[in-house]
């Protein structure tokens, strides 16, 4: 264990041969922030700057591109540096503020996509009182809640494992996730409840409203119109397209905990990756060019540049 002013550090043992291609993946991991960065402000610089895409749906599209700014950047200056770096190391303090930005903004985004399935419900299913139910108030709220309550509840952990002992200083993994709790010398049955708490209030119960509230919609764009279905398919398969992604990603998370299964470093190191890389431009992928009105924007800005 190395310490330096009472300060613990662990050992990060999920790189595949940085020492040899550490300046590769340096160029591509710090191309691919650049673009997470620039793709997801554009996206939001065009919803703040265009009065008609001022709606609900837009503004919670906009929420979770700004959560993929925020994810991104608190986790690439470190994954950078560790590219450059002989011995990748990280303090236990900052492993877990990295565990809390991961789940305070996974469990917003999964917040934030119920939020759109309510709206496209509303919007499509209830369209007279559209303008009634999904007020300027209303929107505000659920943003709040979407940020507040999975910040709240992944701030109880943090405080419990800040100070905890530790019996393990190598952590299989390039970003600190769930497995963090292998590294205590005891295995907490409060944390446990706490975090099964936790996976139902932000990820089990929204996933089961998303599914709902789309099944809903589809049932009754089934008996509308044709051009009512294609509205609907329109604005609501990005948002499933998202759920779908985000969904497959989060359970690799949980079954490394939950089971207990020990993945190859490879396995493990592309994971990651899919984490940092893939989901982040994901998004904006797909909203700017899924998106009819978001897309038209976007088509006119690069004409223009």
């Amino acid at each position: 264990m190395d310490t330096q002013v009472n300060v613990t550090y662990i050992t990060l043992d999920g790189y595949v041969e940085v020492h040899k291609y550490g300046y590769l993946y340096f160029v591509i991991m710090f191309t691919a922030y650049i673009l997470i960065l620039c793709s997801n402000s554009t996206v939001v610089y065009l919803i703040w700057i265009h009065p008609n895409l001022h709606e609900p749906m837009y503004i919670f599209i906009a929420a979770l591109l700004i959560n993929s700014v925020v994810y991104s950047t608190a986790f690439y200056p470190k994954l950078l540096t560790d590219f450059l770096s002989d011995k990748q190391i990280i303090t236990y303090s900052a492993c877990v503020f990295q565990w809390f930005i991961f789940y305070s903004l996974g469990g917003s985004e999964f917040l934030l996509l119920a939020a759109m399935a309510y709206d496209r419900y509303v919007s499509i299913c209830k369209p007279l009182q559209y303008s009634t139910i999904m007020r300027k108030n209303t929107v505000n709220m659920f943003l709040v809640l979407a940020w507040l309550v999975p910040f709240c509840e992944s701030a109880g952990p943090i405080f419990q494992n800040v100070n905890k002992k530790l019996c393990k200083f190598i952590f299989k993994g390039i970003i600190c996730n769930s497995t963090v709790y292998k590294l205590h010398c005891v295995e907490s049955r409060t944390e446990n409840i706490h975090g099964l708490i936790v996976f139902v209030n932000l990820v089990l119960l929204p996933v089961l409203f998303i599914l709902f509230t789309y099944t809903r919609i589809f049932i009754i764009t089934y008996r509308s119109c044709r051009e009512v279905r294609r509205k609907a398919a329109q604005t609501c398969l990005p948002h499933l397209i998202v759920l779908i992604n985000f969904s497959c990603l989060g359970a690799y998370d949980v079954l490394l905990l939950r089971l207990e299964i020990d993945f190859p470093k490879t396995v493990r190191f592309i994971m990651s990756l899919q984490l940092l890389v893939y989901h982040p431009l994901f998004n904006p992928i797909i909203y700017g060019l899924k998106m009819k009105e978001i897309y038209k924007h976007l088509k006119r800005l690069f004409c223009k540049m």
